[in-house]
C-alpha cells in the first residue's frame, strides 16, 4: 500500500491511499483559506469548523471554483469530485489534539485555526495523562459532527490532521519543550507518551465510527514539521520510538517532513516500519531518499514562493531534476496564496503532465 498527498479545498495537506495509477509526477495543489475567502467570500471562522452543513456548502463552492479555473488540467477531474463529499478533512486544522487537551482554539475568517501555545505548566508536565476520550467534551463534539455527516451524507469520508508527537507536544508545552528535552528527558518522555497515546486512541475511535458508514481507514500519517528544530540524535533517541509505535499500530504510515532538508533524519526515518509515504524539500539528497524508501510514494514539498516567483523555465528545470533523482513522486504545491497568478499554477501542472508522458519517462529510464 502507498499513500499520496491529499489537499482538500482550504484544508492543510494530509495523505490518502494511492490508487496505483498515479502519474510519474503527480501534482497536488492547495490554496490557502485566504485565497478562497477572497474569491468566494467564505468565512472560515468557528462555524466552518463546527457546522458540517455550512462546511459542505462551502466545499461544493470551492470545488466548483477549482474546476472552473483549472478546467484545462488533468487535475480538474479531481477538483470536480463531489461524491462522496469530504466534509471531515480540514476540521480544526492542525489543532485537534491541542483541543483534546483543553487548549483554546482561535478561528479566523480567512485563515486556519491556531491554538494558545505553551499552556502546560511545569507541575502538569510531571503529572500529565492522556485525556479520557469517552468523557472529553471536545472529542464528543467532533464525533457528533461525524454522526451528522453519516445521517445526512451516508459515508463519512475524510481525515483529521492528527499532526505528530513533537508538533503536538510543542503546542502543549511551548518553546520550553526544547529545553525540557535536554534537561528533563524523563518528564518529556511522559508527555510524548501521553500525546502519542491520545493520537492513537482518538484516530482508532474515529476510524471505527467511519467504518460503520462504509469508510475504512487503515493508515496514519505523522507531521514532523518541527523536526529540524532538534538534532537528529534527539529525534532518534526521544521521538523515533513513538513514530515506530504508531506505524506498528496501524500497519501503514505516512511521514510528513515538511519542506525541510531531510538528510539528517533519513537514517532514523528508515527505521520506521511500513512507511507508505514520505516527503521532504528538493534540497534533500533525493537519490539517497529514493534508495532508502523504494516502496513508499515519495513527495516533494514544492514551496509556494517558488511557484509564485520562479520563471516557468526554472520550475520546469526543478521538476525535471526531481523526476530524474526522485521519481516517481508527488509534487505538493501547498499554501498557494492570493498573490500567485493562475498561469503559474497552470505552468506547474503542464510540466508535470509533460514529464509524466511516456516519451519523457522512457527517455529518463534509458539514460
Amino acid at each position: 500500500m502507498q499513500l499520496i498527498s491529499y489537499i482538500a479545498p482550504s484544508a492543510p495537506a494530509t495523505r490518502r491511499p494511492a490508487t496505483g495509477e498515479e502519474p510519474f509526477l503527480r501534482p497536488e495543489i492547495g490554496f490557502t483559506p485566504q485565497w478562497y475567502h477572497r474569491e468566494l467570500g467564505i468565512d472560515f471562522g468557528e462555524r466552518w469548523h463546527i457546522d458540517p452543513r455550512y462546511r459542505g456548502e462551502t466545499v461544493v463552492a470551492m470545488r466548483s471554483l477549482l474546476c472552473e479555473r483549472f478546467t484545462r488540467s488533468d487535475a480538474a477531474s479531481r477538483f470536480a469530485e463531489s461524491q462522496p463529499l469530504d466534509l471531515l478533512t480540514g476540521v480544526f486544522g492542525a489543532c485537534t489534539v491541542a483541543g483534546l487537551y483543553g487548549l483554546g482554539i482561535q478561528y479566523a475568517a480567512d485563515g486556519w485555526p491556531v491554538c494558545e501555545e505553551g499552556a502546560l505548566a511545569e507541575n502538569r508536565l510531571a503529572q500529565i495523562e492522556p485525556p479520557d476520550l469517552a468523557d472529553n467534551a471536545f472529542f464528543r463534539r467532533l464525533l457528533s459532527q461525524v454522526d451528522w455527516i453519516a445521517a445526512h451524507r451516508g459515508r463519512v469520508t475524510g481525515y483529521i490532521n492528527w499532526q505528530g508527537v513533537l508538533n503536538n507536544a510543542m503546542r502543549l508545552r511551548g518553546q520550553r519543550l526544547y529545553i525540557d528535552m535536554a534537561e528533563n528527558p524523563l518528564e518529556v518522555r511522559r508527555l510524548f507518551d501521553a500525546v502519542c497515546t491520545t493520537m492513537i486512541e482518538a484516530a482508532g475511535m474515529l476510524y471505527e465510527r467511519q467504518k460503520r458508514t462504509g469508510e475504512t481507514v487503515r493508515f496514519f500519517t505523522v507531521s514532523n514539521c518541527l523536526v529540524n528544530m532538534i538534532s537528529p540524535e534527539m529525534y532518534a533517541g526521544q521521538l523515533l520510538v513513538f513514530d515506530q509505535r504508531i506505524a506498528r499500530k496501524f500497519g501503514c504510515i505516512g511521514v510528513h517532513n515538511c519542506a525541510w532538508n531531510a538528510d539528517p533524519y533519513l537514517a532514523a526515518y528508515a527505521r520506521i516500519p511500513h512507511v507508505a509515504y514520505i516527503d521532504m524539500s528538493m534540497d534533500s539528497d533525493l537519490r539517497r531518499a529514493r534508495t532508502l524508501f523504494p516502496a513508499a510514494r515519495r513527495a516533494i514539498m514544492y514551496p509556494p514562493t517558488d511557484v509564485a516567483d520562479k520563471s516557468t523555465a526554472e520550475i520546469g528545470a526543478d521538476l525535471e531534476r526531481i523526476a530524474r533523482d526522485y521519481g516517481p513522486c508527488d509534487i505538493v504545491a501547498a499554501d498557494i496564496d492570493v498573490n500567485t497568478p493562475d498561469d503559474k499554477v497552470h505552468a506547474l501542472l503542464r510540466w508535470c503532465e509533460e514529464i509524466s508522458s511516456a516519451e519523457w519517462v522512457n527517455d529518463l529510464q534509458d539514460r
